[in-house]
């Protein structure tokens, strides 16, 4: 692994995030599972280092927009396990009062512009925050989330063409997690990803999406860039999802193997090799990080335990934040 900080502070914190990323999806599976969970909701476990390594260059008034595997972007901003858990199961204290559920949180006061179900839906957004924050000589930065099946949406080549042509101070990350839903990445993707970007004159780079330090080593520069002026940019990271497109695709033995997820698990978790790196560096010892994710658990099966409890909001919020004619909208 390549050493993006020298604080050690930073490390540690980076290493938490990936575990509360890891800790929150085993708890929101299980709720599924147990059928407590309305809807469906997308895993982004084995997909951590990707979303810590990226949030952790960003400042809270920097943006981000999110997609249907949004829970790590989520986390990684700066979101709370109470008002998560409490949006998954539709309750009033979570970030969107109940009404988002897993695929629509946001989260205004940390620069989480909302998740989206739509593939690609939110890199208007994402452009458009970019393009805002040009307009009114701020210095904040947007970060596009995505998908590598995102990149058959049309919607990407519009603004990706508004991006260069303006200098927009947005990032697209692209998360190639090898599959789009049930299909390889190579079979619905001609050329390169990174070719797409090329093309509009855009830097793009491709990078080890399993390694937290080489993903926030890369993106601290390219935010560095971007605050200056130099962007748009865009960013393949390269990774893969332990669990299904959706926590209903179970048996997925008819599009990839066993002995696939077994590799990455065992050889590729960028959990297990940052907890390495950090054990040879002297950073941390395996007591003190087993002490870290003892209370990470602990405090996620509190958050759990709360948002089961929470009150469901009033029905006579249905039409809150809906209709801008209705008194109480934008209470």
């Amino acid at each position: 692994m390549s050493a993006a900080k020298t604080n050690t502070e930073d490390y540690l914190r980076m290493y938490a995030q990936m575990v509360r990323i890891r800790t929150f999806e085993d708890n929101a599976n299980q709720l599924y599972l147990s059928a407590k969970m309305p809807g469906l909701t997308h895993m982004y476990s084995g997909e951590e280092a990707v979303a810590v390594g990226i949030c952790e260059a960003l400042r809270v008034t920097d943006k981000i927009t999110s997609t249907h595997r949004g829970h790590g972007h989520c986390v990684a901003k700066g979101a709370d396990f109470k008002e998560m858990f409490c949006e998954l199961l539709g309750k009033e204290e979570g970030y969107c009062r109940g009404k988002g559920g897993s695929m629509h949180i946001a989260d205004q006061s940390n620069g989480n512009l909302g998740a989206n179900a739509i593939v690609g839906g939110s890199m208007g957004i994402a452009t458009g925050a970019a393009f805002s924050a040009k307009l009114l000589g701020k210095d904040d930065v947007t970060v596009c989330f995505f998908g590598d099946g995102a990149t058959a949406q049309g919607l990407m080549y519009e603004v990706m063409n508004m991006a260069a042509l303006w200098k927009l101070p947005v990032i697209y990350a692209c998360e190639n997690n090898g599959y789009s839903e049930y299909t390889r990445t190579d079979e619905i993707a001609a050329g390169t990803i990174t070719a797409r970007a090329e093309a509009f004159g855009i830097e793009a780079h491709q990078v080890d999406g399993q390694d937290v330090l080489a993903v926030n080593e890369l993106t601290e520069k390219l935010v560095e860039r971007t605050r200056k002026g130099e962007g748009p940019f865009f960013i393949e990271l390269m990774t893969y999802r332990y669990h299904g497109h959706h926590v209903g695709d179970i048996n997925r033995e008819y599009y990839r193997s066993k002995e696939e997820e077994k590799h990455w698990k065992d050889n590729r978790d960028p959990i297990t090799r940052f907890r390495s790196w950090l054990v040879a560096e002297g950073i941390a010892s395996e007591a003190e990080i087993e002490a870290m994710n003892a209370d990470i658990k602990s405090e996620a099966a509190a958050a759990v335990e709360y948002a089961l409890n929470a009150d469901y909001p009033d029905a006579a919020e249905v039409d809150m934040h809906v209709f801008t004619d209705v008194k109480h909208a934008l209470a």
